[in-house]
């Protein structure tokens, strides 16, 4: 294997053991927190990053997976900038990490008269705002029988065409790992399971951060000359570590999405369905062998760690994808669910009434308690240039020294010694990889920064969110070879497996059935077609057991 610097949590430790002040403490290890972690530490700052649970264990592993721009935003002309801002980020990122963001061909299937030749103006436009040199992929008007031919699984009746355009997809907790390693490459000091407990403020300066190692106990006073505040949907909490007092930044949105078997879209193409009943748009996505479908945009009062996915908004993207699907869904057809939450900032303070729809999207970047910056809001797409901004904000404060952002040309750590996604394959396809995935768990226990069985097949692999049968399986394996107590079965809740509904008793004087079900009828006439159940079985052994003791 190819040498790569180590992450051993030891030595890490003994970094921050060390009496020193170091120049920026990030707060959050999400996409955010990393995209500044990185920034930092690519000009040379010293620089912590740390993470409360697992980097990407929160928002940042539960995404709609796609690089865009935001096509629903190009219905206000005032978003505009926004849109054209995140086209150029979604290029930059396939340049800099072709090997975990790619082009994805999308196609809006048209039902309505006038529709075809209105969306494929909006998404010209769309496609327009990528010029000077950022185009992944041309838009143009599809008939009925290319988009029939294009996008299997579409609903024909009524389809009059569509429009094909290009978004970009991506691995978004691989990403996220990718980038804290690459932070790591150029200095940085990264910690997960390590919570913030304390925030030690002097003179109307933050001095230090207190945070305690979750798997020792072991408490660490870190001085620091600032901090930045990216904890997504829990930079409140963080604030109020400071001021109890601090006002509330963050509304807090829910995205869940369903995932379906590849069957219902069995194509490389996704769908964008243009108009839901709550006016956002709702995509169909092929991803890894299956059909992720979302998202959702439900206010939710408390930032869970684990958002659940409601029996409404399942209900609803069932029905809204239902619409535009040739063969129906049926809630048994849902596999798996997931949601994630989206912090988005509220200018006009707290707990405003209103849809979360209406709620800012951009990010926002905001100084306070002296030599704290707090930056929320946003998506993923535009995670570099939000660090970006970040430092351009502690620079003009005299917070950090003036030095000039190298990212945008920056290459993301790529592996050189496994190839995730070929992992993946083989691992959920055949128990002869287990080793295998041992192996690789061992690995990313020593350079990808994983703690538990759940970090490995949850973020450095994506087994946890797509099949788990096999999650269940490997997890005891990995926990083995980690000297871990062995996690009960169901492993991490991230996707909720939703159970096959049980099959209906018929009445026996109703059964009627040709050939008749012996799984499940109870008619007389059935009971020598059926298998013979364990528990069966048992209760005859012990029949014969008793009766034998009996005849002694």
């Amino acid at each position: 294997m190819a040498e790569v610097k180590s992450t051993n949590r030891e030595e890490l430790l003994k970094q921050l053991r060390e009496d020193t002040v170091w120049d920026v403490v990030v707060i959050g290890g999400g996409a955010t927190g990393a995209g500044i972690a990185l920034d930092a530490a690519s000009r040379g700052l010293k620089t912590v990053l740390l993470e409360a649970q697992d980097f990407a264990s929160g928002t940042s592993s539960r995404s709609t997976k796609l690089i865009h721009g935001g096509v629903r935003y190009m219905q206000n002309p005032r978003d505009w900038g926004l849109v054209r801002e995140a086209l150029k980020e979604r290029r930059i990122l396939i340049k800099n990490a072709p090997h975990l963001v790619h082009s994805k061909p999308f196609i809006l299937p048209c039902y309505k008269k006038g529709e075809r030749e209105f969306y494929t103006v909006g998404l010209g436009i769309y496609s327009a705002m990528t010029y000077g040199g950022y185009n992944i992929g041309r838009t143009s008007s599809l008939s009925r029988e290319d988009t029939l031919m294009r996008l299997p699984g579409v609903k024909p009746e009524g389809l009059m065409g569509g429009v094909q355009f290009f978004d970009g997809q991506f691995d978004d907790a691989r990403l996220d790992v990718a980038l804290v390693r690459t932070a790591f490459e150029h200095g940085a000091l990264p910690l997960n399971y390590m919570p913030v407990t304390a925030i030690c403020r002097e003179g109307g300066m933050i001095r230090s951060v207190t945070a305690q190692d979750k798997e020792t106990g072991e408490e660490f006073v870190i001085r620091t000359k600032m901090v930045f505040n990216a904890a997504g949907a829990w930079v409140d909490p963080i604030r109020r570590m400071v001021d109890p007092e601090a006002s509330t930044l963050v509304r807090v949105s829910r995205g869940s999405h369903i995932l379906l078997d590849k069957s219902f879209m069995p194509g490389d193409t996704g769908m964008l369905i243009p108009k839901t009943r709550d006016g956002r748009v709702l995509f169909a996505i092929p991803w890894h062998g299956m059909l992720l479908v979302g998202t959702t945009d439900v206010e939710q009062k408390d930032a869970e760690f684990d958002p659940q996915v409601s029996e409404e908004e399942i209900n609803f993207m069932i029905e809204t994808a239902s619409g535009y699907l040739e063969k129906p869904i049926t809630r048994a057809d849902v596999k798996a669910t997931f949601a994630g939450l989206r912090p988005l900032f509220n200018p006009q303070a707290t707990g405003s009434a209103g849809s979360t729809a209406k709620v800012s999207r951009e990010h926002a970047v905001i100084p306070e308690f002296g030599n704290m910056i707090t930056v929320t809001g946003g998506k993923w797409t535009a995670y570099r240039k939000m660090a970006e901004h970040a430092m351009l904000v502690a620079t003009l404060r005299h917070l950090i020294p003036p030095r000039l952002c190298v990212t945008k040309d920056l290459p993301i750590f790529r592996d050189p010694n496994w190839d995730h996604a070929s992992l993946e394959v083989e691992a959920e396809g055949s128990e002869a990889a287990d080793d295998k995935v041992v192996q690789f768990a061992l690995y990313a226990r020593d350079n990808e920064f994983a703690r538990t069985p759940e970090d490995v097949l949850f973020r450095r692999l994506r087994l946890g969110q797509m099949n788990t049968a096999r999650t269940e399986a490997l997890l005891p394996k990995i926990a083995e070879a980690f000297g871990l107590p062995v996690p009960e079965v169901k492993a991490e809740p991230v996707a909720e497996v939703v159970a096959e509904p049980e099959a209906e008793v018929v009445p026996v004087e109703t059964c009627e059935a040709q050939p008749c079900d012996a799984e499940v009828c109870e008619a007389p006439k059935c009971e020598a077609e059926k298998p013979a159940t364990v528990e069966a079985e048992l209760i005859e052994a012990l029949v014969e057991e008793k009766k034998a003791e009996e005849q002694k």
